[in-house]
């Protein structure tokens, strides 16, 4: 007579506690990558410092500083909903938790509503304006992704959305958007598309395969060209907001030690390995320090 040996049933595993998940959740929102959220930071921080002239109230400074963490973190959530056809087929975002199915769909939008609703009560503690305002901010930040299946300008939308943070500052502070708001604004736009322009250049080949666009992309061979111009249009610009603003020596030293930066990352990128194109991306955050570190030493020390 034979016996046929059963293995033990095996226990269908538990179900992670939130607590467990919340790594999953910090790597999903960029936690462990600060620079995004400094590169948001800097231009909101110019604007609060110009509108004010100085120091800017501490209640409109704790509000503009949360809600650039929550809005970048619930960016890149939404950023990776959208892109779940696309991160694993690329090298940089393969690992990501909503790419490897760590993450699913559905908690990545329960994720981005939760952060998008924080970051409007932090506005509903502003005026009128700047409330209406926000309402454009959730709208660039939930379309921001869809841009790279249609367009090859992902990145001058990028810096639209990166850059609304600064009508909404003058509009906390002021009560109103000046002109002087807009040309900062433009000024960001352009450095914007450029940073992410050397970003987009370390994903150029997995893009192409993939389907899809980015500047790098439109741009080609002359994408250190088209580089350069849109530098130098930056550099223009805030030009132009040093001399309507009144800012002086410290300023433009400023823009002098950020300039230096920039040539810094064209030799550092000259060949367009991967590796130092993202080096270059990375090293805007400096760029962004060394511009306001002229703004709020003008209203420090020569005020």
């Amino acid at each position: 007579m034979s016996y046929e040996r059963h293995s033990p049933p095996v226990a269908a595993p538990e179900p992670a506690t939130w607590r467990q998940r919340l790594p999953l959740y910090w790597q999903l929102i960029r936690g462990d990558r600060p620079v995004g959220t400094l590169l948001l930071l800097w231009p909101t921080w110019w604007a609060l410092w110009l509108a004010a002239g100085g120091v800017p109230p501490l209640g409109t400074l704790l509000v503009f500083t949360a809600g650039v963490w929550l809005t970048r973190s619930a960016g890149c959530v939404i950023n990776d909903y959208n892109d779940r056809w696309l991160d694993p087929h690329v090298d940089r975002t393969k690992a990501r938790p909503m790419a490897t199915g760590a993450v699913s769909p559905r908690e990545g939008l329960a994720v981005f509503a939760v952060l998008m609703l924080v970051a409007f009560g932090l506005v509903l503690l502003t005026n009128r304006l700047t409330v209406y305002l926000s309402v454009v901010a959730v709208v660039l930040a939930a379309t921001y992704p869809l841009l790279k299946r249609y367009t090859y300008l992902p990145q001058v939308y990028l810096g639209i959305a990166f850059g609304w943070g600064i009508p909404m500052a003058f509009a906390a502070v002021q009560g109103t958007v000046p002109p002087l708001a807009w040309l900062l604004f433009l000024g960001n736009l352009l450095w914007t598309t450029g940073y992410d322009t050397w970003y987009a250049m370390v994903d150029r080949e997995d893009d192409l395969r993939a389907g899809a666009k980015s500047t790098a992309i439109l741009f080609g061979d002359a994408d250190l060209v088209a580089l350069g111009i849109l530098y130098a249009g930056f550099f223009w610009a805030m030009w132009l907001v040093g001399a309507r603003a009144g800012l002086g020596v410290y300023y433009q030293a400023g823009l002098v030690l950020s300039l230096l930066l920039v040539l810094g990352q064209f030799w550092i990128a000259r060949g367009r390995g991967r590796e130092a194109c993202f080096m270059a991306f990375r090293a805007n955050q400096w760029v962004g320090l060394a511009v306001f570190a002229g703004i709020a030493a003008h209203y420090a020390l020569a005020g």
